[in-house]
């Protein structure tokens, strides 16, 4: 079945670069120029992923993430035209699952799109959400984990560090983000506890915990989930 791409962008001659590449790459598109239509078509047409610029009128496209990310899992590929790592770092604590700066070439667009939508795949595959990567084994039914067949003892919170960074592969995450999912907002002290807990994964899970196989660091932004 072929996936169903939202484009939503302002500029005339981005929405036809994008669109003209997706469909070349064998994916459906639909279009909008702003935010308000990007969320009615995210409810009426149900996309299969939202390529979705920073700068739109009316609502940005920081807005329209935070609203999606509250209505829906739909993956979200973030565009933007600044490049301050601040930007980047937003979109991602909002949700998104990925981004690109402008300009970009189209072959790495379309690459981050299929990356993205097979990541949504596997995951969808996994029967009761265990998820298996190299030699790590993670039983969600069970609560174990296991590495090269042998049991791993995991705290509550690095067991649940090391699950939702693993049911997302591929995808970055910031410090603050994994203190809210992980605390639930309920946490206020210092973002280097999830440092902390990342080192100990590490240590457990990790033949050489100095040359991570599984949990990698992103520099300046935070970790994420090897791909598998």
């Amino acid at each position: 079945m072929t996936a169903k791409i939202l484009v939503v962008d302002d500029e005339p001659a981005i929405l036809e670069l994008v669109t003209y590449n997706l469909e070349q790459a064998g994916f459906t598109t639909i279009t909008a120029a702003d935010g308000e239509t990007a969320l009615k078509l995210v409810e009426t047409e149900k996309p299969d992923l939202v390529i979705l610029d920073v700068m739109l009128p009316r609502i940005d496209g920081f807005d329209v993430c935070r609203i999606l990310r509250a209505r829906t899992a739909v993956p979200i590929l973030m565009l933007t035209a600044r490049r301050e790592e601040v930007d980047r770092v937003l979109g991602l604590e909002l949700g998104a699952d990925d981004y690109l700066t402008k300009p970009f070439s189209p072959r790495e667009l379309v690459a981050r799109v299929r990356a993205i939508l097979r990541r949504v795949a596997e995951r969808t595959r996994q029967p009761g959400g265990r998820v298996v990567v190299g030699d790590l084994v993670i039983n969600p039914d069970s609560h174990e984990v296991k590495v090269r067949g042998k049991p791993v003892d995991l705290t509550l919170k690095e067991y649940q560090l090391l699950k939702f960074l693993a049911e997302n592969p591929g995808r970055v995450f910031t410090r603050e983000a994994l203190l809210d999912r992980l605390w639930e907002g309920d946490y206020y002290g210092d973002t280097r506890t999830i440092d902390v807990h990342i080192r100990h994964l590490r240590e457990k899970i990790e033949e050489d915990p100095g040359n991570p196989r599984y949990i990698l660091t992103v520099r300046g932004v935070g970790y994420k989930f090897r791909e598998a």
